[in-house]
């Protein structure tokens, strides 16, 4: 019988089918309102990897000599809890650290910051999502009171009249969702803002919308210029702002010094075209005049969230959809497209430096003692905040910083800004255990190797783009030699004597997970595993005796008086310079580090390397012909790429993806620089200088 589950990529979580086949396991589309049964190449290629000869059966330990060799699980478990406790005696509990992922279903995201916590005693825990919604998230808790991804159904999208898109590529990094664009695309109304012709950009060709194309990191400034043409022609939803929001006056100031023709100075977008996008979002919105169109929709991604800027660039774009009076209408709404699998569900029980279970602030005294009650603990011995992810990885191994390190489903050697000192960091500790079911760039440099159980392999729960908690099904046994992260975290805290209890039952863990979020934002205890087996829909907020959540901010907003708030921002008047400026991010074939989907043979057939896309007036200026291998450096690294030409691409931008490791390593030239508020790393703007590599290397 085939066993239904979601997709282990992207926070899409497509439906699937999976029939173990003799040694294989065979995958087949099913029916889901995200997917509609469809699949992306790496949805359909997704267990490949299971039977995979590059496993890690065994636990592998590091000698002496710098050669790995397989030891046993007791050995392995008594290693790890050898070096806690020597680290902790010498320098503290904080020297010892935990590094999560927003991949781990919703039971080992919740199990490893009580690990961190409570067994550990140490405030070092932060996670990849750090990289990927912290911005977004800061954004819309400062705004709204609350950070779920869509929040609304994303099937409303199908009514939509039109979509502004800012900084996603979804046509790549999550195929399926383009069905949902549909209805813009065909009342013209799909709206890129993309500084190239990604292939969701391309979806706005031949009438279908427009794609708008601004230089690197001043999207900022074209948010500002859209909401001043909206304030400054009275297109405003004064009644939504005077009933649902506070703080305009602020925003009204903020924005004034943007008019279309200053910001046309800085971004390099029309003003004609500000105006006529202005316009067009403001008539849709005025969904209760006769005969207007309905279905108004703003969307945020990475694009413009992985700045330095980051957080008050997505606030800007909550800025327009309020002045528009979209979130929580009956005619369109905002949100933000969730990158990883469980990256929502990753960030609400307790992965993040500053957080607890149901997305409950660790400073708050109300919190704290809640979690304390569940687990067992005085509220005391629950430690304050930790670093966040780039300032922990930047104190790896220094006084005062983390000094042993455990890693779980996320390869940092690759997908961390500055990779090439992140990997001068995890080579200066004195312990790093990395659990994988691949020897990752992360795992090869550990001196644990821990081989724990894929995806397929396991029991548990995911929450998706829009808030909706899913079932992940075991389809199948994982290698002999492999355990489920949910019993490595188990004995590990067993043999660390632990003042709570820690299960490897995934329901017995969902079943705490569930009181332990019971009156948080991120109240899961109205669902459970029969809920999820029934197939019923279940969006959070669930408190027990409810029916969820599917549309947040129908009647309110998450602040005390109900109200959303406008937050004013600011932005450099500065205008880009003549440097080349480099701009990650994904490809259809390949997800995050590329740690799983290289190892696909078709997959990495189809993308075996990174290539660098660059218009060809640029690379005439360098000399560089298409198909050359090109030198990309700074300060920070130099890597290499093989030159794609492409008018699809601003001349003063190149693009790489981020999925290669060691000399194609993108990340090696994104800098450690981070938002001051969300701690968001800067990923898409660093500037670099090209040449062919011939010459890179006779110099």
């Amino acid at each position: 019988m085939p066993t239904p589950t979601h997709c282990p990529y992207c926070a899409l979580q497509c439906a699937m089918n999976l029939t173990a086949d003799g040694p294989g396991v065979t995958v087949s589309g099913r029916q889901f309102p995200t997917n509609g049964g469809g699949l992306c190449r790496k949805g359909w290629t997704s267990a490949a990897l299971l039977a995979s000869g590059e496993r890690i059966t065994e636990p592998m330990l590091r000698g002496d000599d710098g050669r790995f060799s397989a030891v046993s699980w007791e050995e392995a478990l008594e290693r790890v809890v050898y070096a806690v406790r020597r680290t902790q005696a010498r320098y503290g509990k904080d020297a010892v650290g935990v590094f999560g992922s927003g991949g781990l279903t919703n039971e080992k995201a919740y199990q490893l910051g009580k690990f961190a916590r409570v067994a550990l005693g140490s405030s070092m825990i932060d996670y990849n999502g750090r990289f990927c919604m912290s911005s977004a998230a800061a954004a819309s808790n400062r705004a709204f009171g609350v950070d779920r991804g869509l929040p609304f159904p994303v099937t409303d999208l199908a009514q939509a009249h039109t979509v502004l898109l800012l900084g996603s590529n979804v046509a790549d990094t999550m195929p399926p969702f383009v069905q949902h664009l549909q209805a813009a695309r065909e009342a013209g109304g799909l709206i890129v803002v993309d500084p190239r012709t990604s292939a969701t950009a391309a979806l706005t060709a031949d009438g279908a919308g427009i794609h708008v194309q601004p230089a690197p990191g001043t999207d900022l400034v074209l948010l500002l210029g859209l909401a001043h043409v909206v304030l400054h022609e009275g297109l405003a939803d004064e009644a939504y702002l005077a009933a649902r929001t506070r703080g305009l006056r602020g925003v009204t100031r903020s924005v004034n010094p943007w008019w279309p023709e200053r910001v046309q100075s800085v971004t390099g977008v029309p003003a004609g075209t500000i105006r006529h996008v202005a316009r067009r979002l403001a008539a849709g919105a005025r969904a209760g005049t006769p005969g207007a169109p309905r279905g108004i929709y703003i969307l945020t991604g990475r694009g413009v969230e992985q700045h330095v800027n980051g957080t008050d660039t997505a606030t800007a774009a909550i800025n327009l959809a309020l002045l528009l009076g979209l979130p929580g209408s009956e005619h369109g709404g905002y949100g933000t497209l969730t990158g990883q699998g469980n990256g929502q569900g990753g960030r609400e029980h307790g992965q993040k430096a500053d957080q607890l279970p149901g997305y409950r602030k660790i400073t708050d005294p109300a919190a704290r003692a809640h979690l304390a009650a569940v687990w067992g603990v005085p509220e005391s011995s629950i430690p304050g905040p930790g670093l966040p992810a780039v300032q922990m990885l930047e104190a790896l191994g220094q006084p005062g910083g983390v000094r042993c390190l455990l890693v779980h489903g996320s390869n940092i050697a690759v997908s961390a800004p500055d990779a090439g000192a992140v990997l001068e960091s995890l080579r200066r500790l004195d312990f790093l255990v990395v659990s994988d079911f691949f020897f990752s760039e992360t795992a090869a440099e550990a001196d644990l190797v821990l081989p724990v159980a894929q995806w397929a392999e396991e029991e548990g729960t995911m929450t998706n783009l829009e808030g909706r908690v899913l079932r992940r099904r075991r389809a199948v046994s994982p290698p002999p030699g492999a355990r489920d992260e949910l019993w490595v975290l188990a004995e590990l805290a067993a043999r660390l004597n632990a003042p709570s209890a820690f299960s490897s039952d995934p329901r017995e863990v969902f079943e705490e997970l569930r009181l332990a979020s019971a009156g948080g934002a991120a109240d899961y205890s109205g669902i459970d595993y029969a809920l999820l087996e029934a197939g019923d829909a279940a969006y959070w907020p669930y408190p027990a005796g409810s029916i969820g959540t599917p549309r947040l901010f129908r009647d309110s907003f998450a602040h005390p008086d109900g109200k959303a708030v406008l937050v004013p921002v600011a932005a450099s008047a500065a205008k880009p310079g003549q440097e080349i400026t480099l701009v990650t991010g994904r490809l259809l074939e390949h997800y995050q580090s590329g740690a799983q989907t290289r190892r696909v043979p078709e997959l990495a057939a189809a993308q075996p390397e990174a290539r660098l896309e660059i218009h060809p007036v640029t690379a005439a200026a360098l000399g560089v012909a298409d198909g050359d291998l090109v030198e990309i450096a700074n300060g920070r690294g130099r890597i290499y790429g093989r030159a794609s030409h492409t008018t699809g691409i601003r001349q003063d931008t190149v693009f790489l993806p981020f999925h290669f490791p060691a000399g194609e390593s993108a990340n090696r030239l994104t800098a450690a620089a981070t938002d001051p508020v969300s701690g968001m790393p800067e990923f898409k703007t660093s500037t670099v200088q090209l040449r062919r590599w011939e010459e890179a290397r006779v110099s």
